[in-house]
C-alpha cells in the first residue's frame, strides 16, 4: 500500500501539536495543589521523609504539596491508586524498598509493575537498617543474640510492620541468613511495633535510625547492630554487623518518588527539578542526617537512574525471598 504525502504532513503535525500540549502542561504544571501519596502511617520513616521534601518542593513548584497516607495492601495500596490518577503530575507518590522491590517477588497477585507502570522520578534517601532488641534481652551483642535465636527459634518473636514492609524484608534477610524461621508478629506500622518492643511485648525488631535513635539513646532497647559496612553517622557507637560476625546481614533501605505513568517528560522534569532543589537544600539535609538518612548520588537522583536502580533491587530480593518462602496472602 502507498502512503500519500498528505500522511506522512498530517502525522508530522500530530506530533508537534502532542508536543506543543506536553510544553504547555510542563509551563502550566502545577495548576493546582500536588497530592504526595505515602504508603504508610503517618509518623513512620516514609511519612517523615516525604513531609520534610514536599514542604521544600511546595516553595518550588508554587503549589502546596498535600500529604495523604494511603495505608492498606502491605504499602501497596498507595501504588494502586497512583496507578488511577491522572497522568499530569498533581498526584505522585513515595515508594520505597517494599512496595517497589520486594513486594514483586512477595506478591504474585501484585497489581502493578514498580518499572513499567509508573514514571520515575529520582531517589530521595536511603537509610541504614538497626536490628533491635528488647532491654530485656539476655543477649548483648550480636553474636549472644545469634546464638540464642538459633537455640530459641520457634519461641522467637519477631516484630514487624506487616508482610512486604522495609521492617518485614529486612529482617526476613537476617533470619535467612542465619537459616531461622521465627515468629513473625505483624503491626500496622512500625510505630506501634516499637512501643511494644520497649514494652517487652517481642523479642527483636529491624528499623531505621528514626524509629531507633531516640529508644537507643534513652536506653529503653538494645541496639546490636547496623546492617552496613561503615557505622552509623546517626549512631555511631553501634557496631556494623560486621563487626557482630554477621557479614553477609548488609542491607540499607531507600525512598524514591513516582509519577503515574506516561507523565509528560517536561512535567516529570519539574518534579525532578523540585525533588533535587529540595535534597540540595542544607536545612533539608541536616534534617536527614538527624533521622540517620542519606542523600543518593546525583544519578540516582534522576529519573533514568532511579528506573535502572529499581529493576536491580527487584533482582536482588528475588532469591532473598525464594529463599525464605514467604508469600503475601
Amino acid at each position: 500500500m502507498r502512503i500519500g504525502t498528505g500522511f506522512w504532513r498530517n502525522a508530522a503535525v500530530a506530533v508537534c501539536l502532542a508536543s506543543s500540549i506536553s510544553i504547555a502542561q510542563a509551563q502550566n504544571f502545577p495548576s493546582k495543589p500536588v497530592t504526595m501519596l505515602i504508603p504508610f502511617a503517618a509518623g513512620g520513616p516514609t511519612d517523615v521523609v516525604g513531609r520534610l521534601v514536599g514542604e521544600h518542593m511546595s516553595r518550588s513548584l508554587g503549589q502546596p504539596v498535600i500529604i495523604e497516607n494511603a495505608v492498606g495492601a502491605a504499602g501497596t495500596l498507595a501504588g494502586q491508586r497512583l496507578m488511577a490518577s491522572s497522568a499530569d503530575g498533581h498526584v505522585i507518590l513515595i515508594g520505597h524498598t517494599g512496595t517497589h522491590a520486594a513486594a514483586v517477588s512477595l506478591n504474585p497477585n501484585l497489581k502493578y509493575r514498580p518499572v513499567e507502570d509508573f514514571a520515575p522520578i529520582g531517589l530521595v534517601n536511603t537509610n541504614p537498617i538497626f536490628l533491635t532488641l528488647r532491654k530485656t534481652h539476655p543477649s548483648s551483642t550480636l553474636s549472644e543474640f545469634v546464638t540464642w535465636l538459633k537455640a530459641n527459634e520457634k519461641a522467637a518473636s519477631n516484630a514487624h510492620a506487616g508482610v512486604g514492609s522495609v521492617s518485614h524484608t529486612t529482617c526476613l534477610l537476617f533470619n535467612t541468613v542465619l537459616g531461622v524461621k521465627p515468629n513473625g508478629v505483624p503491626y500496622r506500622g512500625t510505630g506501634p511495633a516499637m512501643n511494644d518492643l520497649v514494652g517487652g511485648q517481642v523479642d527483636y525488631l529491624c528499623d531505621q535510625a528514626v524509629n531507633v535513635a531516640p529508644q537507643h539513646r534513652a536506653g529503653t532497647i538494645k541496639t546490636l547492630a547496623v546492617a552496613s559496612t561503615a557505622r552509623a553517622i546517626a549512631l555511631p557507637d553501634v557496631p556494623t554487623s560486621t563487626e557482630g560476625g554477621v557479614p553477609d546481614f548488609k542491607v540499607e533501605v531507600w525512598n524514591a518518588m513516582f509519577a503515574p505513568k506516561d507523565t509528560p517528560a517536561p512535567v516529570v522534569t519539574r518534579l525532578n527539578q523540585a525533588l533535587k532543589a529540595a535534597l540540595a537544600d542544607a536545612t533539608v539535609k541536616a534534617k536527614l542526617n538527624e533521622l540517620g538518612a542519606e542523600i543518593p548520588s546525583a544519578e540516582l537522583q534522576e529519573p533514568a537512574g532511579l528506573r535502572a536502580f529499581v529493576g536491580a533491587e527487584i533482582e536482588r530480593w528475588a532469591p532473598i525471598i525464594k529463599a525464605s518462602g514467604v508469600k503475601i496472602e
